[in-house]
């Protein structure tokens, strides 16, 4: 069964039987406002705004968005106020604003005050090709520069977990290189074929985990057919595992920019899952993350 696309997912939590508490870190942003205050009209959240009041009230006006019935934190120090609204129950997700990266991931890992739980965290992308009604996921997209073979390991289990709520009975892992081929010269190589080799050792129970594999590979049925090449996740991956952050952002962008599609992601591996994309996102792609990130806490 194809994994679920975006048109579900809203019909998804239009469906939902009661509304989500969210805590929007640094909530002072257009597109911020516009998502979270769409999602607040169709049922989906009850936003908890966070960050200076007087800057979230004045983007507010500029845009025309009504946050009179959301309740707002004045703060200099939006990501670790948020959190522990989830920490102290007030709130159930954590929505990434206008803040940058390495401040939300700061507040997040925090030994005593964050939100960690031992497991990598990793960003996951739903990707949908409109055109060619094709949805998967891409992991890790903006964490990790350089992951170890233990976080990939880490990584792998996140997406599947991610696969699984979007209808995947069994979810097919691609491990992405430059090449299919096993070699010393590109040490992610490497680790594709030991981890694919813990797979059929049974380290990752129900998934079918395969690499290395070229995007083609990964992707396409007939790039397998034409070069001869098989296996159960060739031409059919549901979830693909970047080995690095170098060849996730490249490969992302240039299908965000140049493709017909939609997308939206979170943070997976934290004690609750974080609605998270780049700042220069559209208010569209907030309300894919958001729906995406109410399907996995639902």
């Amino acid at each position: 069964m194809p994994l679920i696309g975006f048109d579900e997912l809203h019909r998804s939590a239009d469906e939902m039987r009661r509304q989500i508490r969210i805590a929007v870190a640094a909530a002072a942003d257009r597109t911020v406002l516009e998502a979270v205050a769409a999602a607040a009209e169709r049922g989906w959240i009850r936003p908890i705004l966070l960050g200076r009041e007087s800057a979230i009230r004045e983007t507010a006006a500029q845009c025309q968005v009504d946050v009179s019935a959301f309740p707002i934190i004045d703060t200099d120090h939006p990501a670790p106020a948020a959190i522990q609204e989830v920490r102290e129950h007030r709130a159930d997700l954590l929505m990434k604003g206008q803040i940058d990266t390495p401040a939300l991931l700061r507040a997040l890992l925090e030994p005593q005050l964050g939100l960690r739980t031992g497991r990598t965290i990793c960003q996951v992308v739903l990707m949908e090709i409109v055109d060619q009604k094709r949805a998967f996921l891409l992991a890790d997209t903006g964490i990790t520069i350089q992951p170890t073979l233990s976080q990939k390991a880490e990584i792998i289990t996140s997406a599947a977990d991610v696969a699984r709520t979007l209808g995947s009975d069994r979810p097919r892992v691609a491990l992405l290189s430059a090449s299919e081929k096993v070699s010393e010269a590109l040490p992610d190589t490497l680790d594709a074929a030991e981890l694919t080799r813990r797979t059929l050792a049974g380290e990752f129970p129900g998934c079918e985990v395969q690499g290395p594999l070229s995007f083609d590979l990964a992707y396409a049925a007939d790039a397998g057919e034409r070069r001869r090449f098989g296996g159960s996740v060739c031409g059919s991956a549901e979830a693909m595992v970047f080995p690095n952050l170098l060849a996730a952002n490249l490969t992302v962008k240039a299908i965000m920019y140049t493709a017909n599609c939609q997308f939206g992601g979170i943070l997976c591996g934290s004690a609750c899952p974080v609605v998270f994309m780049s700042r220069a996102d559209t208010t569209a792609t907030r309300l894919n993350s958001l729906a995406l990130a109410l399907k996995a806490f639902w």
